[in-house]
């Protein structure tokens, strides 16, 4: 632990880093702490020393707060409750929404610069923002997700973990949840004994949230995009923010470039899931579209063919993403090598990103085009530093805040091949 861990230091912070923490310096070493906000001064108590690192401490108090500070969306996690028991989930919940969304342009542009040696602005040719999805401002950022987890303690009281922590701490609402995810939630005390986690969601159109407790057996919900509906088990993955399915659809449409979109083409979709993206291409290309989507997930595989069933050429295929494109890369023939070089391809990897190998093998099919969906932006510049190595060029990005009050946003670029 290090003899530091409970001193008390008075800090100057200066900027912000990737995952939500701010920066300061002591004696020359780097602190990382929480609750604070690049230009103020503060007293933070150190909780990890790494003693050849950096130090991680938690705001204690603020002598010199920013313009930017407001009182925290969720009253539980303010500075006056003790660190170790402010719920972990709303990060930058004590700093003014617009400017949470400077900080994350910030990190954006930093990611780029550090991981993928790329000034964004003077690659895309003009300044980078982060958007506002439909309806947040208005809200001021509250009330946008579906879905939330809880864990529950041994007394089976459910709630949030306090931040970097496994401890749960019982909390009496949940401000970033929608209205009926907040009063489905079961937030008393002692109410679910025996059990480990739960999840609450409310499928869009939903009268009452749903929940599912440990390793129920899944149930099959549906989800509405728009006019077009996606069936999708009630414990899969779904974008987590109300209005996440129709923004990401349309950012993805608009940043595919319809002068390279060959309807001939073979389109991918990776990592899938029950084929949102991959709908999202088929409009673009018509009822012809031979478009696959690649997920690891069986059951998401097997909702994605249902949800595809419009377009003729359309199918879903279980696998990891990587090891798929290995045997297709592999065992092409000249006529699908063709098609592929005049496809698109979509992905949405996970949080670490699609990696070095799986970048490779999409590059080897050299298409015409790489949109890319990332929750990550440091994962998202490491993989457009190893695109770029291999003859593709960052062409245009979007960067979303889907996730308010928290460090999270979503980003979506296009690559194409270095002319």
């Amino acid at each position: 632990m290090g003899e530091s861990v409970g001193t008390l230091l008075e800090l100057d912070v200066t900027g912000i880093a990737h995952g939500g923490i701010s920066v300061a310096r002591h004696d020359g070493r780097v602190v990382f702490v929480s609750d604070a906000i690049p230009g103020e001064k503060v007293v933070a108590r150190v909780t990890e020393d790494r003693k050849k690192s950096f130090w991680r401490a938690d705001t204690v108090e603020v002598l010199e707060p920013s313009e930017h500070r407001v009182a925290h969306v969720w009253p539980e996690a303010a500075l006056e409750r003790d660190p170790a028991e402010r719920p972990g989930g709303a990060e930058f919940g004590h700093i003014a929404l617009a400017h949470q969304r400077t900080l994350k342009r910030d990190v954006l542009l930093d990611s780029f610069a550090r991981f993928a040696h790329t000034d964004l602005v003077e690659t895309l040719g003009h300044d980078v923002i982060v958007e506002a999805a439909p309806g947040d401002d208005e809200a001021n950022g509250l009330g946008w997700r579906t879905r939330v987890r809880l864990h529950v303690d041994e007394d089976g009281t459910a709630g949030p973990f306090a931040a970097r922590s496994h401890t749960v701490v019982p909390v009496t609402g949940l401000p970033l949840a929608t209205a009926v995810v907040e009063q489905g939630a079961p937030l008393g005390r002692g109410g679910l004994p025996g059990a480990s986690v739960v999840d609450v969601l409310a499928p869009a159109g939903a009268e009452g949230a749903r929940l599912v407790i440990d390793e129920q057996r899944p149930t099959v919900v549906t989800e509405t995009v728009g006019d077009r509906s996606f069936a999708v088990d009630d414990n899969g993955f779904w974008q987590v923010h109300r209005a996440a399915p129709a923004v990401l659809t349309a950012a993805v449409q608009d940043l595919v470039d319809r002068e390279r979109l060959d309807a001939e083409g073979q389109h991918l979709d990776l990592y899938g899931g029950v084929g949102l993206l991959a709908a999202a291409l088929g409009d673009l290309i018509g009822p012809k579209a031979r478009v696959t989507s690649v997920e690891s997930a069986p059951r998401a595989t097997e909702h994605a063919q249902a949800n595809l069933a419009e377009w003729l050429g359309a199918r879903a295929e279980t696998g990891r993403v990587d090891r798929w494109l290995a045997r297709t890369v592999a065992s092409l023939t000249a006529a699908e090598r063709t098609r592929f070089r005049t496809g698109t391809i979509v992905l949405d990897p996970p949080r670490s990103g699609a990696g070095r190998e799986t970048v490779v093998q999409i590059a080897a099919l050299q298409p015409a085009q790489v949109v890319y969906v990332a929750c990550d932006p440091v994962a998202l510049a490491r993989d457009v530093a190893t695109f770029a190595d291999l003859g593709y060029r960052l062409e245009a990005l979007r960067a979303v805040d889907l996730f308010p009050h928290t460090h999270h946003m979503e980003a979506v670029a296009r690559l194409v091949p270095v002319a």
